[in-house]
Parts: structure tokens; sequence; C-alpha cells
């Protein structure tokens, strides 16, 4: 037995010694040195913690160039995240904040050529960092997993947040996105140093949820990424979903202002400048509770704006600058689920009733822009299958799907459509995620019938059900290692289909005769291809509703 203790032992101090490592890796900035995380006995990870990306921002600022640092930096501690209001409702984080984190997966070689995937946190332009949420021990974005089961070099990238990223006078003297142009500093960053640490900075896929998927939507878009970006992945957002541009900055300038003491004339701009960041953060509109007569997601105003620059126009007439660009978007089927649930509690309750009214009024409020006639063309689609007294769930489900489709699908698939209709070389894929929810069912807070609600992709996509395996059954092992295939392979081809891992189903291109759809849950199969996603409610939100004259003016 003795023996064969000191066998095994030898078997894997070969295996750990042939798993190789980048050392010293050296940037445009200074020398570099992560730690080396072993990964079985002949694969390894390098992994790089809080390297700078561009020097500390100036406030209401774009980001600056790095001026370098000597001898080599031990990147193995993450770095603060922006300033923003932790769960606490206190102000955390640093105005010093723009840094990424890189991990590199080994095997018995050195990597070389590696795709790239750059990855761009949700929060609703007003929270997030570049790790997230501690997850019992587990750093939700950590890309460990997607890095080394994809054999892609993953990076997650900082940016500024609420009003210190996008508060803006809607002209140049004021012209905010700096939240964006601190993505793009960090995209730029790595394709300029990522061969250094094995990466191919031809082969750059940026991707993002919520946020991060509108996000990754205005760069895809931006004329000053052009030659940057190969491929975009967004989950759960879109840069024409209402909440991702902001149509009335000056006006919420002012108020700003005022609420910090400075004037609203030409010395406005310089008084602003000068205040403290964590008072102008704090003094800035955040997300509020909503009602069903004022939803919550109104109340996002710190939101990028088109500027004549990073955003020169509207996003629906940018598309032709991502006519070279792979785009694969999608929603989960529930993503308005926790959204309205902060406008209608009775939702998230499974004890409580919700009345018929509260639905109609919180359809009232997302089509108040068109007034009556576009409240009554709503709620006839909507209630198609009542009948004179529908039943709790029937009443629950339609709030849930007037969110998802107001707030998040209509966005998804025009941009998918638009993109589609420019597309040169790049192929385009929509994905519906379906998989039942955690929370959901016996014993649980959500009601048994309740899907994919907002930010349940994210576990999956970064292999939360292996990293803690305990928390998680073979079902969602399943389905993340579905999702990190289908990813990791459209990163490296431009085809999910197509790369190291296999997948269940073949996913088609979407294009507008099919207008094809993969429905993505742990059990696919031939019937898991759908076409025209909810075909009845996009032509309701993009055709109809657009086609009625506005009564009020828009955000």
């Amino acid at each position: 037995m003795e023996s064969l203790k000191i066998l095994v032992a030898f078997v894997l101090s070969l295996g750990a010694a042939s798993a190789a490592t980048l050392g010293v890796v050296q940037t445009e900035s200074g020398s570099v040195q992560g730690e080396n995380v072993p990964r079985g006995t002949q694969r390894s990870l390098d992994v790089f913690k809080g390297i700078p990306f561009a020097a500390k921002p100036g406030l209401l600022e774009k980001p600056k160039p790095h001026q370098g640092w000597e001898g080599i930096l031990k990147a193995t501690e993450f770095a603060k995240p922006c300033i923003q209001v932790s769960p606490l409702g206190t102000i955390m984080g640093s105005e010093d904040c723009l840094y990424l984190n890189i991990w590199v997966p080994h095997g018995q070689q050195v990597s070389s050529n590696l795709a790239v995937m750059v990855w761009i946190y949700g929060g609703g332009f007003m929270s997030g960092d570049t790790m997230g949420p501690n997850l019992l021990g587990n750093y939700l974005y950590s890309g460990q997993e997607m890095a080394d089961r994809g054999n892609i070099i993953f990076v997650s990238v900082a940016y500024r947040v609420g009003a210190l990223g996008f508060l803006s006078t809607g002209d140049s003297t004021l012209p905010g996105n700096y939240g964006l142009w601190d993505q793009h500093a960090g995209i730029a960053w790595v394709h300029r140093n990522i061969r250094s640490f094995g990466g191919d900075p031809e082969n750059i896929t940026v991707f993002g949820e919520s946020a991060g998927g509108a996000s990754v939507d205005h760069q895809m878009l931006s004329p000053h990424n052009k030659g940057l970006i190969k491929r975009a992945i967004s989950q759960s957002g879109s840069a024409l979903c209402p909440w991702a541009l902001y149509r009335n900055p000056g006006k919420i300038a002012e108020e700003v202002a005022v609420s910090v003491g400075c004037p609203t004339d030409e010395k406005m701009v310089d008084c602003l400048k000068s205040t403290d960041a964590a008072t102008l953060f704090l003094k800035a509109p955040t997300l509020a509770p909503g009602t069903a007569d004022n939803p919550a997601m109104n109340s996002l105003k710190m939101l990028p704006v088109v500027d004549g620059d990073f955003i020169p126009d509207v996003p629906s007439k940018l598309f032709h600058n991502a006519a070279d660009i792979d785009y694969l978007a999608g929603i989960n089927n529930m993503d308005g689920h926790s959204v309205t649930s902060m406008d209608l509690p009775a939702l998230g309750n499974k004890d409580a009733l919700m009345a018929a009214d509260d639905v109609k009024r919180l359809l009232a409020s997302y089509t108040k822009e068109k007034g009556q006639a576009g409240f009554e063309a709503a709620f006839a689609e909507y209630s198609t299958e009542w009948g004179s007294e529908p039943s709790q769930t029937t009443i629950k489900k339609t709030a849930v799907d007037i969110g998802t489709d107001s707030m998040f699908l209509i966005g998804a698939q025009t941009s998918l459509y638009l993109h589609a209709v420019y597309a040169r070389s790049a192929r385009t894929y929509s994905y519906l995620l379906s998989e039942p929810s955690l929370m959901a069912g016996p014993g649980k807070p959500y009601h048994d019938w309740v899907g994919a609600d907002h930010f349940d992709d994210v576990q999956y996509i970064f292999g939360q059900p292996f990293a803690s395996s305990w928390m998680y059954g073979d079902r969602q092992r399943d389905l993340s290692g579905y999702m990190m295939a289908y990813w990791t392979n459209f990163a490296k081809t431009g085809d999910p289909n197509n790369g190291d891992l296999k997948v269940p189903v073949t996913w088609p291109e979407f294009t507008n005769d099919g207008q094809q759809f993969l429905e993505i849950h742990a059990k696919m199969d031939g019937n898991s291809i759908g076409k025209e996603m909810r075909q009845r409610f996009f032509h309701l939100w993009g055709i109809t509703l657009a086609s009625l004259p506005s009564v009020t003016e828009a955000n």
C-alpha cells in the first residue's frame, strides 16, 4: 500500500511539473506576473489579477493611457471596483478602478494563438465589477472554467458606472459615455497586448449580460472599435432595449448640478468636475423601487447617450459598422420576472394575489408614449387567452411576458434582424434560454412555472455547476457544459457548432427569412429549433405600437 502511494505521488508530480506557465509577461506598460493554478495533472491556468489598462481617470473625463511601472507587477490581487453603492447602501470602490483580469489555459506546452473572450459585466449601468458577487468562495465571474474547458483566454474588464460613467449634458461640454470609453480602452489594450499572453489579437470576442450585453452592442456598433472586435455575444441586453440609451440627458445633468450645489450656467461642468466623486454618484438618479404606474426601469437615467462620437447616431442606424462582426444574441424566456417583481411585489410572492387591474396599469405604463390607443392594442394582444375569469397563474405570467417582451425581447430581436440585414461576411445566431429557475418549485420562493429569470444564464456560462458542484445536479452541469461549448466554439470559429467541444443540437443561423433560433435548456433535442420567436408580440411592439403617433415625450 505504501509503495502505491509513492507511485501515485510520483505520477502526480510528473503531471504537475509538465504543466506549462507563462512566467513573467511583458506588456506595453511593464512586466507582470500572475499565479499558476493547476487544473488536473497536465493542465494549468495562469491567472493575472488587477492589471491596469488605463491611468486613474479624471472625473467625468475619458480614460488616458497608463504611465507604466518599474519592476515586475505582481498581478495576484483583484483591484477595487469602480465607485458604486454597496448592497448595504454605502459607497464602495475607488476612482482608480480601470483594471482587467486574465485567465490563460495551458496543457503541457505554453499556449499560443488562442481565441480571446472579453467579458463586460451588467448592473444597469449603475453597479457591477470585474468579479461580481462572491458565491460561497467562488467568484461568479471567474474565468477559470470557461478558459480551461473551452481552451480560450478569458479577460474581464472594469468600467465606471452611474454618474461617473454616464452623466451627460447632451452636448460637447459634457458628452458622457465615459463608461463605454473605459470598455473600449480595455478592449484596445487587449488587442495590443494579448499576444504576449498567448492570445490571437485578430480573434477577440466581446460578450456581456444585461447592461453588459447592451454595452457589447454599443462597442460592436461604434466606429472606434473598427478592427478590434471579431465577434460579439449579447445576453439579455441590446443597444435597442429601451433602458440602454437615454434621450434627454441635459435635464438630468442640471438636476444633478443643483443637488450638489453647482450652478446651471456655463460654470456648471467645471463645478461638477470639482465635486467629490462619491457625492456626485450619490446625488445622481439611481435605480428606485417601482410601482405598476411607474416601473423601476424608468428610474434608470445614467445611461449611454448619442454623443456624436462614440455613439454617432441612434444605434439602429449603426449596424453597417457590424457588417463583418459575427453576432450571437438572445434572452432568457422570463427575463422580465425579477424586473417586474420590483413593480408588482405580488408577482414574486406565492401567497399573494394579483389583480388583473395591476397588469393593466403596468401595461399602460409601458405603452404610455402611445396613449390609450397603444394600451388598447397591447392589452387586446396580451389578454387574448384570458377568458372572463383569468387564473392567478395566467395573470402573473402575463405580467412576466409584458416585462420580458418590452424590456428585452424586442430590443434583442430587432438587433438580430438589423445585423442580418447589414451582414457581409458575418454570421448571426439567436437563442432563447428556457431552463426552469433554480428558485422555482416546492419549498422555494418562486412559483413552479418560473423559467429562466434575468441573470440565470450567467451561472451556466461561467461553469458554476462545476466550480460549486455541491450546489447543483447533473442537469445543471449538462446545461453549463452545453452553453460553454456553444459560446467558446463561437468565439473560436464564428460558428457555435464548430470547435473543440461537442454540442447536443446543431444551431442554425438566424436569417430574416426563417428567423430561426435555438431554445437552450438541459434536455435539448431536435425540437429545440424554433422560428419567429414570439412573433405576435414582436409585431405588436416593433410594428403596431411603433407606427402609432406619440402622445408623450419619451425618455
